[in-house]
């Protein structure tokens, strides 16, 4: 069992940064992809970085080169870190966790709303 919280949601003008951060707690061991997912009003939720146990890494195309997702050692703590944001970047923002290899059990946070204008 894994609890996630997230924070660091707001509203922010276009070109500015936001930081997103994820606090995990319980099975934190079993942990095996950690990432962050948005969904957008009317619009599927879609992954938007992904970060593994030995670190590789995974982002949507058009967030490449402006998001980096980092974790901590511990995988008890993961962040977005946006710079470069868009209004096509609003949207809620969750936090995911994948246990083990294939993924078959995962967990989301509450999500926090990012809102970028222009």
């Amino acid at each position: 069992q894994v609890q996630l919280v997230e924070s660091g949601g707001g509203l922010v003008q276009a070109g500015g940064s936001l930081s997103l951060s994820c606090a995990a707690s319980g099975s934190i061991s079993s942990i095996n992809t950690m990432g962050w997912y948005r969904q957008a009003p009317g619009q599927q939720r879609k992954l938007v970085a992904t970060i593994t146990s030995n670190g590789v890494t995974n982002y949507l195309d058009s967030v490449k080169g402006r998001f980096t997702i980092s974790r901590t050692n511990a995988k008890n703590t993961w962040y977005l870190q946006m710079n470069s944001l868009k209004p096509e970047d609003t949207a809620v923002y969750y936090c995911n966790a994948q246990m083990g290899i294939w993924g078959t059990k995962e967990y989301w946070g509450q999500g926090t709303q990012v809102t970028v204008s222009s």
